[in-house]
């Protein structure tokens, strides 16, 4: 499981570190994509493997599922890491997260998630004020804190 944050920068040739926590969990090899709320997802082949079969039962016939799984798909790289520990990440992924100095890595359960620090402050201020009204919705899914 990922947990925690990390703030890193990334360097001009599109690397950046990988928390030593999170590397044995990613493995040797590991996958990068397109998330959402403008952010990067990693995660190692095994999670990887669970949630292609998951989005393989989306339903073909529904533009939103061919959207999102074209999406997803679409910008997904197979990623190693470097002797520092570092990650090269392909320019198309550094684009569309924002990617430029100072980023946050964060562990969430399965995934690691990469993001401009920009963005990433941004969300959680906003995140921060509904915090408590995000809770309450999740009893809804019987999910109790």
């Amino acid at each position: 499981m990922f947990m925690g944050e990390y703030q890193h920068s990334i360097d001009e040739k599109g690397r950046i570190i990988i928390p030593s926590k999170f590397r044995e969990a990613l493995g040797a090899s590991f996958i990068a994509t397109r998330g959402l709320d403008n952010c990067l997802f990693v995660y190692p082949l095994s999670e990887w493997s669970v949630l292609e079969q998951k989005l393989k039962t989306l339903p073909l016939m529904k533009s939103d599922a061919r959207a999102f799984t074209r999406f997803f798909f679409s910008g997904a790289t197979e990623c190693e890491l470097d002797k520092q520990g570092r990650v090269n990440l392909p320019a198309h992924l550094r684009e569309y997260a924002k990617l430029d100095k100072d980023c946050m890595v964060l562990g969430v359960s399965g995934r690691v998630e990469i993001w401009s620090k920009h963005t990433w402050d941004g969300y959680y201020e906003q995140s921060e004020q509904t915090f408590n009204e995000i809770a309450e919705k999740l009893v809804d899914f019987d999910f109790n804190f």
